[in-house]
């Protein structure tokens, strides 16, 4: 992915290297950087954590969309490779539909001209809605009984919420939740879609991969005591 390439030039240049997870240090290992490198967590779970309780008492999205937890199923699709392919956007829209779920699907400008572009619908179990804010994602997301995207962004939320994610791509830069259990790879085939929306549910333990809410203390702290050359 072109992300992991600027990742591994970034890495190979920065003076201070702050790992949000323990697969961020196996790979930094693996790739020759052992010093002037600390494990602090995710800050992105700090955010998490403090604007949920703001969107808790400030949103009423459940209410006016008419929703109740566990009872429906939370749609995303943005990226280029499944947007600007008719035939992987069509999959995708097939396979949601097949699954039979009831399916809220806010969806992106880029995508809705997609839409319009192919000629393509939505099947009748799945809601097309407006593009929402940041707080009213996250409650949607925390109360969704499963999360099918294409966002790395949201498949972090989907495992910080404890929701099921179900990620339409091949690979995902989130290996570890993967690996927890708790983040399904089905691509864009519709049938795989349309099983992972009906059986996918994580049953194990679900590890504390991104830290404990505390990573930007850790980040000020690192900064603060920092030896590091600026050459």
């Amino acid at each position: 992915m072109p992300e992991e390439v600027n990742r591994i030039v970034a890495d190979h240049l920065a003076a201070l290297l702050l790992c949000p997870t323990e697969a961020s240090l196996a790979n930094l290992s693996r790739e020759g950087i052992t010093e002037h490198v600390q494990l602090v967590g995710d800050v992105m779970f700090d955010a998490f954590l403090q604007n949920l309780e703001v969107a808790r008492k400030s949103t009423r999205v459940m209410k006016d969309l008419g929703l109740e937890r566990n009872g429906y199923a939370l749609l995303t699709v943005h990226r280029a490779e499944n947007v600007d392919e008719p035939d992987r956007l069509a999959g995708i829209l097939h396979g949601v539909g097949d699954s039979g779920r009831r399916t809220i699907f806010p969806v992106h400008p880029r995508t809705r001209a997609m839409f319009a572009a192919a000629g393509l619908k939505s099947a009748s179990n799945v809601r097309l809605i407006d593009p929402v804010g940041y707080l009213e994602m996250l409650v949607l997301e925390e109360n969704a009984e499963a999360v099918v995207t294409d966002s790395g962004g949201v498949q972090k939320e989907a495992y910080f919420a404890g929701r099921p994610c179900i990620t339409l791509r091949d690979r995902t830069e989130w290996t570890e939740t993967v690996d927890a259990g708790w983040n399904a790879l089905v691509g864009t085939d519709a049938a795989a879609i349309a099983r992972a929306m009906r059986d996918f549910r994580p049953d194990g333990a679900r590890p504390e991969l991104f830290g404990d809410g505390h990573a930007a203390e850790r980040v000020v702290e690192a900064l603060s005591t920092a030896n590091v050359s600026n050459s």
